[in-house]
């Protein structure tokens, strides 16, 4: 996995007054939320901000990242966990964050790359994706930055589901019956296999 550089500093303001105050002077709220609990076990927060050009290149990126997250001087491991957007304008309007260490397995959303020219769209069928994204669960340095699958032998009417995949390190989190990807019958390749009946 790829790692990028992202500068904040903490921050005092809070609530939806205190965040629109923020986004006004072009910072964006976000929260670490690390690897310490407090009494009732939940993950203790870090409340702090970043200017927007600070994230550009980690949330407009088809790729995946650990983040250098600096906190008024202080680096921790963080992966982005969450970002909310604004419905019609799509500024960004918060993040989450979460502290990584390399000996504690986390849940990360990886791209899917399909490899192979399929036997089946040879024959004319149609080679449909139905997941872009699959969730995996490993320690951040066995996480890929793509899901790479093998479509060379998949003929028509066949699928790929979440549960045939096998990689070592991580574990494929998405239910094991989900469609990764087919190939679909088309007309083409119907009339071929009519034709190859008669």
């Amino acid at each position: 996995m790829k790692s990028i550089d992202v500068q904040g500093q903490n921050r005092s303001e809070f609530g939806k007054k205190g965040a629109k105050a923020l986004r006004k002077e072009n910072f964006i709220p976000c929260n670490l939320y690390g690897v310490e609990k407090d009494k009732d076990g939940k993950a203790v927060a870090t409340a702090f901000k970043v200017t927007t050009e600070a994230v550009r290149n980690l949330v407009y990126s088809p790729d995946i990242y650990s983040v250098n997250l600096t906190i008024d001087g202080k680096t921790v491991k963080a992966v982005m966990k969450e970002i909310q957007f604004h419905a019609v304008k799509d500024t960004i309007l918060h993040i989450d964050f979460y502290q990584i260490t390399e000996d504690k397995p986390i849940v990360m959303q990886v791209p899917v790359k399909l490899n192979g020219l399929a036997a089946g769209v040879k024959a004319g069928g149609k080679l449909e994706q139905n997941m872009r994204l699959l969730k995996v669960k490993a320690i951040y340095t066995a996480i890929p930055e793509k899901v790479e699958i093998d479509v060379t032998d998949l003929t028509i009417g066949k699928t790929i589901k979440v549960g045939d995949l096998k990689q070592e390190g991580l574990e494929f989190v998405n239910a094991k019956d989900a469609v990764v990807c087919h190939v679909a019958a088309t007309r083409s390749s119907a009339m071929a296999e009519e034709a190859a009946e008669a």
